[in-house]
């Protein structure tokens, strides 16, 4: 064979061996978007984020995957703020997203919920200490008068009616094996300062119209929240969520951000607002007329949180 031959084949195995070797290597790392160590402040969708964005400063915009990501200086925090969009899917999808390409040392979620707490009333604003997801769920089949469940599965709550409640199974970083949990905790340093700040937060009872609540609101710190794929205006349900895990509170995204934040080693905590009681009202949902007070009032106490973290 002559030398340009052997020289091309040579070249030619070479380049292919390039290419399967590229298949095989792992994924870069992800590119970072700036090198400033930020809070990432998260809601669920535009009108819970734009109390927060009016007072943004010095905002820079990064898109990506169509994200978009707007960093900048909120109450003397460098802070990223981000819609998750509605439901545990795209909230763990998004927290995922921002925590590889922002340097974020803290994760705070700001937004409305349905209460479940029989003592909570619509604008309380509620700082759950853990977080759940009742959805992450066995559904058994009826046999007889009852309901067969598969023993290799734990389940550590009553059910409502074929749904049994479980645990899932998350991976982290320093562990040696996946772990089985139902609850993650929320950070026991943000819950502290959460205590310090809410001291001198008003929350609002009466929209810019005439609509008002009949008491002023209050912020309640600890107790459970759960988290699910759905939206909860169901008053035989909502009692299930309180009697079987003690809820207090009810939404679409806080416990799949919890899930993220613990996997990656991040310290997190949600700050919800109760524009609705899960189908605990009277008449109809009000989420349609206190979405607007809630979201206000969240945003008023993940500001008075801001202020009080140490920078």
């Amino acid at each position: 064979m002559t030398d340009w031959r052997v020289r091309a084949l040579t070249c030619g195995l070479v380049i292919v061996a390039l290419v399967l070797a590229g298949w095989a290597l792992p994924a870069v790392a992800h590119d970072r978007q700036d090198d400033v160590r930020r809070i990432a402040v998260v809601s669920a969708f535009a009108p819970e984020m734009s109390v927060l964005r009016e007072e943004l400063d010095n905002a820079t915009v990064h898109s990506i995957n169509g994200v978009e990501f707007v960093a900048g200086t909120l109450e003397g925090q460098n802070v990223v703020l981000f819609l998750s969009g509605i439901s545990v899917v795209n909230a763990a999808m998004t927290v995922q997203l921002a925590l590889d390409h922002f340097t974020i040392d803290r994760i705070v979620f700001s937004g409305i919920a349905g209460g479940v707490d029989p003592a909570l009333h619509i604008g309380d604003v509620v700082i759950a200490d853990r977080w759940g997801q009742y959805l992450e769920a066995l559904f058994a089949r009826r046999v007889g008068g009852g309901w067969a469940k598969p023993p290799f599965f734990d389940y550590p709550f009553a059910n409502f009616g074929m749904m049994f409640p479980r645990s899932v199974t998350v991976q982290r970083a320093n562990a040696e094996a996946p772990e089985a949990r139902f609850w993650f905790p929320v950070d026991e340093t943000l819950l502290a300062h959460a205590r310090t700040a809410v001291t001198d937060v008003v929350l609002d009872r009466c929209m810019e119209g005439d609509a008002c609540l009949q008491r002023t609101p209050k912020i309640v710190i600890g107790g459970p929240g759960v988290s699910g794929g759905a939206f909860i205006d169901n008053a035989e349900f909502r009692e299930y969520t309180f009697r079987a895990f003690g809820a207090r509170v009810l939404d679409m995204e806080s416990a799949a951000v919890a899930h993220v934040a613990y996997a990656n080693e991040v310290p997190f905590v949600a700050v919800r607002s109760l524009s609705d009681l899960a189908g605990g009202g009277e008449g109809e949902n009000q989420i349609e007329v206190f979405f607007g007070l809630a979201a206000g009032n969240s945003a008023a106490v993940v500001k008075a949180l801001l202020r009080a973290i140490p920078e």
